[in-house]
């Protein structure tokens, strides 16, 4: 098989049609493991040991199964119970398998962020007699989050590459165009060199942002400055 850059013109914009499919994708799915990873990370935080355990052990069952698995399962095998399936669109059913499996990854960074906010934090909350609200929104979530921005960022760049599993279910991405233009024009090489370029295109911009976001939070966000604000807070 050799290049060709008639084929590789001819398929450029053939496999561009996807890429608004496969940024929405993105987007949803990382959306949706983010608000899904704070719940995980507040059921682990129920003070009951068999609830805890169960958790976990769900958790850990997400992501010990391959996506791709996953997504089969809820696209093929989920409309075929009875009583209880439903049959999801191409996209729905990307957004919640994707959305589950990275969400578990999510919450586990959510909680290392929250534990490692310094103990006396949550002293001086106390302290200053902040309601349960006050508290997180105040004193813990602002330490929290700001160290945990490198490893989210990671993630929505993964996440960036691992939506293309979705082709597998229909989902019309780029990786869907371009094997749908080298089935009809047996050629290849040339659209899925296309789907290379494209993800490099958008990953490399987006680790770049990701790490001065880091040092943007980290300069915004302090312990003192925090608990300085806090105090002027609790005195108004």
């Amino acid at each position: 098989m050799k290049w060709n850059w008639e084929i590789f013109f001819d398929a450029f914009p053939f496999v561009l049609q996807g890429l608004g499919i496969t940024v929405g994708l993105t987007v949803t799915c990382y959306l949706f493991a983010l608000l899904l990873g704070f719940f995980w990370t507040f059921l682990r935080r129920v003070p009951s040991r068999p609830f805890h355990w169960f958790v976990t052990w769900a958790m850990e069952f997400i992501r010990s199964t391959p996506p791709l698995v996953q997504l089969f399962f809820i696209y093929y095998a989920w409309p075929m119970i009875p009583g209880v399936g439903v049959t999801l669109s191409p996209f729905a059913s990307a957004v919640l398998g994707l959305g589950i499996h990275f969400s578990t990854y999510i919450g586990e960074i959510y909680r290392s962020g929250i534990e490692s906010v310094d103990k006396g934090q949550w002293e001086a909350a106390t302290a200053l007699n902040f309601s349960t609200y006050q508290k997180w929104r105040k004193i813990i979530l602002p330490q929290a989050v700001p160290p945990v921005i490198p490893m989210l960022g990671n993630y929505f760049i993964i996440m960036f590459k691992e939506v293309p599993l979705a082709s597998t279910v229909g989902a019309a991405g780029i990786l869907y165009m371009a094997n749908t233009y080298g089935a009809r024009n047996w050629a290849y090489l040339e659209p899925l060199t296309i789907v290379g370029i494209i993800f490099l295109l958008l990953s490399y911009p987006s680790a770049i942002f990701i790490k001065k976001l880091e040092r943007k939070m980290n300069t915004r966000f302090d312990k003192n400055t925090i608990l300085e604000n806090s105090q002027k807070g609790a005195v108004l």
